[in-house]
């Protein structure tokens, strides 16, 4: 849908646009750095599930609304100003592949011109009308809900399954629901179809973070355009660990982790986690996470939009061993 990103990208551009020059570069930094842009096309896809809005030739970019654009916009604006906050919270020198802002400004600036990006936001929300405005505050509360959450169980090497679902799903999830949420309440879907969207975004949004975290024990620096092993070392326990820790290796993997990590004992600790069976139980359950999402758009007629998103939620698991 090289025409539909080609909108959202314009429109970003737009919306992180300031009077001031020193804002502008700073709020467009990540912006211009690139990205995915899943939840913004997410929400637009799910806006062109309402029927008779896609082509009989299985068009969809040109069959979505200025609305369903502004929509996904708010709730990108509303992730790469996370960004801001969670690099200056991580101390993180790169974000995609680039100088994170806090690196290159510093933190004061990392967390203004995040607060400009939440801001912008909420602008687009609610020209959107006030259950959109209300709906995009109530998710930023949720992000922030599962950040405290997630930090205040820093290096506990008994944390719960539980736990960590209950924090990606606030810090991750919640957003991804939101973008699919808005896309059907501007596309004036029924709302047992609009409720439909949103449990596919939650669902979506969930196996997201898990394959996130599976990555980040997997994968090099390079292909993650970050430092691997972040998680791990900021006692961030996440799905991977949580299952090594309870396998045969938990003892041993129990005694590195609990506290900060040099070099050698993050090295140790991925090793060991690589080692057991955690990334197999996180790929597994990423893969329940799918199937929960695809259950969700069963629920709505089938259509070239549904199919997207069923086919983006299935490449989710593509290069994982399921």
């Amino acid at each position: 849908m090289p025409a539909l990103q080609e909108r959202l990208e314009k429109r970003l551009l737009a919306a992180v646009e300031s009077d001031d020059p020193a804002m502008n570069e700073m709020a467009s930094h990540l912006v211009k750095a690139g990205g995915k842009r899943l939840r913004p096309l997410l929400g637009a896809v799910s806006a062109a599930t309402a029927a008779g809005r896609v082509r009989a030739d299985g068009g969809i970019g040109d069959v979505i609304s200025d609305d369903a654009v502004t929509g996904g916009v708010a709730c990108e604006l509303v992730h790469v100003g996370s960004l801001h906050h969670d690099d200056v919270i991580d101390e993180a020198p790169v974000r995609h592949g680039v100088a994170s802002v806090n690196a290159r400004w510093g933190n004061m600036r990392a967390i203004l011109s995040g607060d400009f990006l939440l801001a912008r936001a909420s602008e687009l929300a609610s020209s959107l009308g006030t259950e959109v405005a209300s709906l995009l505050a109530a998710t930023i509360g949720r992000l922030c809900e599962g950040e405290v959450r997630e930090l205040e169980r820093a290096y506990e090497v008994d944390r719960t399954v539980d736990d960590y679902v209950a924090a990606i799903e606030g810090k991750t999830a919640a957003l991804f629901s939101t973008a699919c949420r808005i896309g059907g309440i501007v596309a004036e879907l029924p709302r047992d179809q609009v409720d439909a969207l949103s449990a596919y975004g939650l669902h979506y949004g969930l196996a997201f973070q898990v394959v996130d975290d599976i990555l980040d024990v997997v994968a090099s620096d390079d292909e993650l355009g970050k430092p691997a092993g972040h998680d791990v070392a900021e006692g961030v326990y996440n799905l991977p660990v949580l299952g090594a820790l309870a396998g045969p290796d938990g003892d041993e993997l129990r005694a590195v982790l609990g506290g900060p990590l040099d070099a050698e004992a993050q090295a140790r600790a991925l090793a060991l986690v690589r080692a057991g069976d955690g990334v197999t139980e996180a790929t597994a359950a990423a893969g329940a996470y799918v199937d929960d999402a695809l259950a969700a758009l069963d629920r709505l007629a089938p259509s070239t939009a549904t199919d997207a998103l069923a086919g983006a939620a299935r490449h989710l698991l593509t290069g994982l061993d399921t």
